[in-house]
C-alpha cells in the first residue's frame, strides 16, 4: 500500500507535521481548469476526496461537518426555505440541505468537474440530490452570483475549500458584503473557516471582513477527525442576535418537528457548539 500526504501545512503554513492516509488505491484522478482532483480508497476512511493536494472530504465523517454546516443555521432560523449554496460541488450541503421542507436550494459551483467527479467516484455524499427538483444548480463564479443576483436568500452557506486556488475569493470583504445584499431580513450567512488551532488567520480575518456589515458575527464549532488539530470552526453571520442565543428546549422542540435522524448533530450540540473555547474567542478581536 502507498501513502498519500496532504499537502495543507507543508507551504504557507508549517507547523513540522503532516497527515497521511494509506491508500489501498487509487479510484480515479482528474485536472480541471481550475484544480487537480483525486478520490482514493483507504481502509478506515473509505473514498477520500483531495483538491489540490488538500483533503476535502472523507465517507466515514462527512456525516459530522455536513450536518453542522447545514442543521445549525436552519433549526436557529426556524422557517428558511429558500437557501444559496457556494461551492459544495461534492453535494453534502446540498444533499443535507434538502432533507428540510425548502421551497429551494440554489447551488453555485465554479467547477463543474468536482460535481461529475464526485457524483461518478462517491455518490455516497450527494446520495441522489443532485436530481432533486427543487436544485437550481449554477455553474458560475459565486463572487459574480452574489453581485449580480436581484433575488434574496433566508440563508447562504459558503461551503468553500480554503482560501487558497480557487477558494481564496470566498473570504473577501467585498464577498461578505455581497452576501449580505441578498440575505433577507433575519438570515444567515455561515462559512468554513478552518482549523483555528493551526489556521488562526482564518477566523480573525472573516471576523474583521463581516463584523462591518452584521449585527451578530460569530463561529461555532465541530470536531472532524480529518480536519486534523482540534476543532473546525464555522463562521456565523446574521442580522438577527437572537438567533446564536436560543436555548437548548427550543432548539430541541425545532429539531423534534422536522423528524430528521442524525449522527453527530443534536440540540444539545448545537447548543454547546457556540461556548467557544478562550483560544478561539480571543481570535475575534
Amino acid at each position: 500500500m502507498n501513502w498519500y500526504q496532504e499537502t495543507l501545512y507543508s507551504g504557507a503554513i508549517d507547523h513540522g507535521y503532516r497527515q497521511a492516509f494509506r491508500v489501498s488505491r487509487e479510484v480515479a484522478r482528474k485536472a480541471t481548469e481550475f484544480q487537480n482532483m483525486v478520490i482514493f480508497e483507504t481502509p478506515f476512511f473509505g473514498r477520500v476526496l483531495a483538491l489540490d493536494g488538500v483533503i476535502q472530504t472523507t465517507e466515514r465523517d462527512e456525516f459530522i461537518y455536513h450536518e453542522m454546516l447545514v442543521h445549525v443555521p436552519m433549526v436557529a432560523h426556524g422557517r428558511a426555505t429558500r437557501v444559496l449554496i457556494i461551492g459544495g460541488g461534492d453535494g453534502g450541503i446540498l444533499r443535507e440541505a434538502l432533507r428540510h421542507a425548502v421551497e429551494k436550494v440554489t447551488l453555485v459551483e465554479i467547477d463543474r468537474g468536482v460535481i461529475d467527479f464526485c457524483v461518478e467516484h462517491m455518490p455516497k455524499l450527494s446520495g441522489g440530490a443532485f436530481d432533486d427538483p427543487r436544485l437550481e444548480l449554477m455553474i458560475e463564479d459565486g463572487i459574480a452570483y452574489v453581485r449580480d443576483i436581484e433575488r434574496t436568500f433566508d440563508l447562504i452557506i459558503v461551503d468553500s475549500t480554503d482560501p487558497i486556488g480557487p477558494g481564496e475569493v470566498l473570504f473577501t470583504e467585498s464577498f461578505y458584503a455581497n452576501c449580505k445584499r441578498c440575505l433577507n431580513p433575519g438570515g444567515v450567512v455561515v462559512t468554513q473557516n478552518g482549523v483555528p488551532f493551526y489556521q488562526n488567520d482564518e477566523i480573525r480575518t472573516s471576523y474583521g471582513r463581516l463584523a462591518p456589515h452584521f449585527a451578530d458575527v460569530s463561529f461555532y464549532v465541530a470536531a472532524v477527525p480529518t480536519y486534523v488539530g482540534g476543532f473546525m470552526a464555522l463562521g456565523w453571520a446574521t442580522d438577527n442576535v437572537d438567533l446564536r442565543h436560543l436555548r437548548p428546549e427550543v432548539l430541541a422542540e425545532r429539531f423534534d418537528k422536522l423528524g430528521l435522524q442524525t449522527r453527530y448533530y443534536s440540540p444539545g450540540v448545537h447548543y454547546g457548539a457556540f461556548q467557544l473555547p478562550p483560544y478561539v474567542s480571543a481570535l475575534m478581536r
